[in-house]
């Protein structure tokens, strides 16, 4: 088996590859499970099926989950696309996603806010698990660690054992120091996902919507010298100190896929050195984006609470100077959590906010839901997660 395939050197992996494939809930062995998945896994026409996906290795299934965690608006909007909401008991955090923006797709009910949070003061409680039950558990191991450093290995072996299957890979960002396995795009995870779920047909239409809308986002760009120099800042920043969190928009990582689709002329990709910096209003205005957009802003704040801060930078002596601020092209920018759903609605906002000429003036979230402007089929999409594909 190859070190994509299964494991790479995580004890995490080994473990899990032995406990759960090899003794594969009574359906196989290790050679013969690694002859039915092939790279990613497949299901076994009995029910049961076997998945693989860095850092866990190969896990198996007796049945198709029926009920299922995640971390956060990556995987649960992974889930969420698969028609699975319903089956959905809890997440890591329920707080902060941009469920707004379901909205715009008709006869999808989404009730993220109902949904049951286990991160809490004292941390991500283990003892939920246990009292859920659920099928699967979709998030990467390690980055539960990295949140909750009480959680050990034996925790998560135990629960991947006992409860159910874990099965995720953080796909945020590149380059953190615990992450030394294979990272996943959007659809390589999406994939994998589906077939955790058997729902392959749906992820094949989901990917198709996807995959026109880029092409045809992509032939109507305008040329590279007339795109906008766009700055990514966080909307966390300390608007009332001028102290500001900024991103340069990177080659990798499924958070900021949108802006890398959309061909955008990165403000920040010369002059800053690592993940982000953190500037005062100064240094904002020796680079002067034409646009700043505001990552996080439909997920973490209001739309008043994003034109409280706006004003704030108007206000500021030095701020009132950023063309951003003087041509009004301060926009409420995406969550780097996103799934699938949530990316094609996020990048259809990025297109009207940075290319009105081309595919129609951003109005806010309002926008999404005007079918006259909407640039791929909502209704389609809303069909697919509905079952009618």
């Amino acid at each position: 088996m190859s070190d994509n395939d299964t494991t790479r050197t995580t004890r995490r992996a080994t473990l899990k590859y032995g406990a759960t494939a090899a003794a594969g809930l009574g359906l196989a062995g290790c050679s013969e499970f690694a002859e039915q998945a092939g790279s990613n896994g497949t299901p076994t026409g009995t029910g049961s099926s076997t998945v693989t996906m860095e850092p866990m290795g190969t896990v198996a299934f007796d049945s198709v989950p029926e009920t299922w965690m995640a971390y956060f608006s990556t995987y649960g909007d992974m889930g969420i696309a698969l028609g699975q909401a319903d089956g959905l008991e809890a997440l890591i955090f329920s707080e902060n996603w941009p469920d707004q923006l379901y909205d715009s797709l008709p006869g999808v009910d989404v009730d993220i806010p109902g949904t049951r949070q286990l991160m809490g003061e004292s941390g991500i409680d283990k003892e939920v698990f246990y009292e859920l039950e659920c099928d699967v558990h979709l998030f990467d191991p390690n980055f539960i660690q990295v949140l909750d450093d009480s959680w050990t290995d034996e925790d998560l072996d135990d629960i991947a054992t006992n409860v159910g299957p874990i099965v995720g890979n953080q796909i945020r960002r590149r380059g953190d120091d615990w992450h030394d396995y294979r990272y996943y795009s959007l659809y390589e995870a999406f994939e994998i996902i589906a077939r955790v779920f058997q729902e392959r047909e749906r992820y094949e239409a989901i990917k198709t919507v996807h995959d026109e809308f880029i092409s045809s986002l992509q032939a109507d760009l305008p040329p590279e010298d007339e795109r906008p120099d766009i700055g990514l800042v966080s909307v966390n920043s300390n608007f009332e100190d001028g102290s500001f969190y900024t991103y340069p928009i990177g080659s990798e990582g499924n958070g900021k896929k949108q802006y890398r689709d959309l061909g955008i002329n990165d403000a920040f990709a010369e002059e800053i050195d690592g993940g982000y910096a953190q500037w005062d209003y100064e240094q904002l205005l020796e680079v002067d984006p034409d646009a700043l957009v505001f990552s996080y802003g439909f997920s973490h704040v209001s739309r008043a609470e994003f034109e409280d801060r706006m004003e704030q930078m108007r206000a500021d002596d030095v701020g009132s100077r950023l063309s951003a601020v003087q041509n009004d092209r301060l926009y409420r920018g995406g969550t780097a959590y996103q799934g699938p759903v949530l990316n094609l609605l996020q990048t259809e906002a990025a297109a009207k906010q940075f290319y009105p000429d081309q595919f129609g003036a951003w109005n806010g979230l309002e926008t999404l839901e005007d079918a006259d402007a909407q640039l791929f089929d909502h209704q389609r999409v809303a069909d697919i997660i509905n079952g009618d594909i």
